[in-house]
């Protein structure tokens, strides 16, 4: 199924999800790109669909924390969340297990990633730029894994497949008085209805659903793909519609 989602508005601000936690909805697909901060490391959730945007973000999360990003954990392997990753240089790349063999170069998910950008009418030039330089996952999730930042971890999990095979969750755990953040890649949409393309696990999805709300908890902020921030119930609401769909 098609892409959908459309932002006119240049330049959106980013959102504050609780201490040092923060997200942007992109123009162009909506697509989210979040960040989070420790005393010694600052990880970004996406990237973004070509260097030009990743490169974008990557300045403005500097000036908004004081420090350069230090992780990138990819949700999962579409060219709207992953083209920009190019952009920061010297960073550790993480992706659930398989999204390194499925980006790797010369491999048929490069090929991929470059027909869609083009069916979904990026730019030739920058779509062919990115995916040639693009860094694929050098640390790969097979279940769960912390990340100390500082003061603040981050876990990322393999949740998937669903909306894809290979998707990723990053978990913020919240502190006193704070509510924990749940990063859902596009296994959770808002601005849409969820798009099943053809890389999807649609009959697992539901499954995939579960896991995140069990990650989250019903008292979770949860940050979609595309849209804006939602909560338990919607979640639970589109697992439902989803087995409707698909069962």
């Amino acid at each position: 199924m098609e892409k959908t989602h459309t932002v006119e508005s240049e330049g959106a601000a980013w959102e504050p999800l609780g201490p040092a936690v923060i997200r942007r909805r992109l123009p162009g697909w909506d697509a989210t790109v979040g960040a989070v901060a420790g005393a010694e490391a600052v990880l970004l959730i996406d990237t973004g669909s070509s260097l030009h945007e990743g490169a974008a973000v990557r300045r403005e999360v500097t000036a908004l924390f004081g420090a350069r990003v230090t992780h990138v954990a990819l949700t999962h392997p579409h060219f709207d969340h992953v083209l920009g990753t190019a952009a920061f240089a010297g960073v550790r790349v993480y992706g659930a297990v398989g999204t390194d063999a499925l980006l790797a170069p010369g491999a048929r998910g490069r090929e991929a990633l470059l027909s869609d950008a083009l069916a979904h009418g990026l730019d030739a030039e920058a779509a062919a730029e990115a995916v040639d330089v693009l860094v694929a996952p050098e640390h790969t999730v097979t279940d769960r894994l912390t990340i100390d930042l500082g003061g603040r971890t981050a876990h990322l999990v393999d949740v998937g497949p669903g909306h894809t095979a290979h998707d990723l969750a990053v978990l913020v755990p919240h502190g006193a008085g704070e509510r924990s953040v749940v990063f859902c890649g596009d296994l959770v949409e808002e601005s849409a209805e969820p798009q099943a393309e053809s890389d999807a696990h649609p009959a697992r999805w539901p499954e995939a659903l579960d896991r995140l709300l069990r990650l989250g908890g019903p008292g979770a902020v949860y940050v979609p793909g595309h849209g804006a921030v939602v909560d338990a119930a919607f979640v639970a609401a589109q697992r439902d519609a989803l087995a409707r769909r698909f069962g």
